[in-house]
C-alpha cells in the first residue's frame, strides 16, 4: 500500500510590527487584534511580533513599560513591517538604523504599513515620495511641511499602494489592517475576525477621517443601530426613504448624517455594502452571477456586473478567476 504525502500547510504571513519609545499601546493592539491569533475559532493566517531597535524595557504613552526581545535583525524576515505610530520629540530624527532597515525590507519585497504617525517613518525612507499619504488630521500639515515630496491627503481614513500603505490615527488602523487582510486572504475570511473584534461593517479609505459637527445644537445619533439593520437586509431592496423612517428623521437628516459620521452618503454606503458581499460570494461559493446578484440585492445579473465593473474596474467572472489562482498559488 502506498501512503500519500499529506500537502505542506500554507506558510504564516510573518508581521512583524517596529516600535519606538514612548509607544502608543492603542494602535499596537489595534494591529495584535486583526494579526495575532484568533484561537481555534479562526484558522491562523499571520503570526505576529514586536521589535525595537534597543531591545529591553519600552517605554508606553500609558504609564507602564513593555519588555521587547527582538531587535532590529527581525525586519529581515518579516512579509508585512508595520510601524504602529511613532512619536518624536521636536527636532529628533528618525534613527538611520531605522530607515536602514525599513528600506532594506521594501527592497526585499515585505508591505511596509504605518499607523498614524508611522507615516513619517516611511517618508522619512522615501517610501512615499510621489505618492499619497494618510496620517493622523492633527498631524497632517507636519508631515506635509517635512517631505515636500509627499502628497499627504489629510482627510482619508487609509492609502494602500500595494507596497505601501499608511492610515490614519485610532480606528482608522483597525480599518486599514483588516482592509490588508482582505487584500491576503479575501472578504470572507477578514469578515470573519471583524465578528470576533465585534466590528461594524468595513469602510473604505476614501471615507473621511472626521466629521464636521455642528456649532450649536445637539450631536447627531449614531447610525450604528440603522448599519445594522441594513447589513442584515443586503438581499432586500431598501430606499433612502426607508432608511429614513427607521431611524424616525427626515431623509434629509438622514443624509447629512451620514455625510458627518462616514462621510457618504446612505446610497453608497449600500452600495459598498452589497459589492463587499458579492466579493465573498465571489471568493467563497460557485453561486452564478445572477444568484448572487439577487442575494446581494442587486437585482440582476447585469446591474451587478455594471456596478462591480464601477467600483473594482474588473468582471465578477474576472475577479472570480484571479482570486483562486492566487489561492492555488
Amino acid at each position: 500500500m502506498t501512503l500519500r504525502a499529506l500537502p505542506e500547510p500554507p506558510a504564516l504571513h510573518r508581521v512583524v510590527a517596529l516600535l519606538q519609545p514612548p509607544q502608543s499601546t492603542f494602535l499596537l493592539a489595534c494591529a495584535a487584534e486583526v494579526f495575532a491569533d484568533h484561537g481555534p475559532a479562526i484558522p491562523a493566517r499571520y503570526t505576529f511580533e514586536v521589535c525595537t531597535e534597543q531591545p529591553g524595557l519600552l517605554r508606553t504613552q500609558s504609564g507602564y513599560d513593555m519588555l521587547v526581545t527582538q531587535g532590529l535583525d527581525t525586519v529581515e524576515r518579516a512579509d508585512t513591517v508595520l510601524i504602529p505610530g511613532w512619536q518624536q520629540a521636536p527636532g529628533v530624527e528618525i534613527p538611520p538604523e531605522v530607515i536602514a532597515a525599513v528600506r532594506q525590507a521594501h527592497r526585499r519585497g515585505a508591505r511596509i504599513v504605518g499607523l498614524c504617525s508611522g507615516a513619517f517613518v516611511l517618508a522619512a525612507a522615501g517610501l512615499l515620495d510621489g505618492r499619497r499619504a494618510a496620517t493622523h488630521w492633527a498631524r497632517a500639515a507636519e508631515l506635509d511641511a517635512r517631505f515636500h515630496r509627499v502628497q499627504v491627503d489629510p482627510a482619508v481614513l487609509y492609502v494602500d499602494h500595494g507596497d505601501v500603505a499608511t492610515s490614519a490615527g485610532s480606528a482608522a488602523a483597525v480599518d486599514v489592517c483588516l482592509h490588508l487582510v482582505r487584500a491576503d486572504q479575501g472578504s470572507a475570511y477578514a469578515l470573519r475576525i471583524a465578528r470576533q473584534m465585534v466590528m461594524p461593517p468595513h469602510r473604505e479609505g476614501c471615507q473621511l477621517q472626521y466629521a464636521e459637527l455642528p456649532t450649536s445644537g445637539p450631536v447627531a445619533d449614531s447610525l450604528a443601530p440603522l448599519l445594522e439593520w441594513l447589513a442584515g437586509r443586503l438581499d432586500q431592496p431598501v430606499s433612502v426613504a426607508e432608511m429614513a423612517a427607521r431611524s424616525q428623521v427626515s431623509a434629509r437628516t438622514l443624509t447629512r448624517r451620514f455625510t458627518e459620521q462616514l462621510g457618504i452618503s446612505p446610497g453608497r454606503w449600500l452600495l459598498d455594502r452589497r459589492i463587499a458581499a458579492t466579493r465573498a460570494l465571489l471568493e467563497e461559493t460557485d453561486l452564478p452571477v445572477e444568484s448572487i446578484a439577487r442575494r446581494v440585492g442587486l437585482s440582476s445579473a447585469v446591474n451587478l456586473r455594471r456596478r462591480f465593473h464601477e467600483a473594482l474596474r474588473t468582471t465578477p467572472a474576472a475577479y472570480r478567476r484571479a482570486f483562486r489562482l492566487d489561492k492555488a498559488g
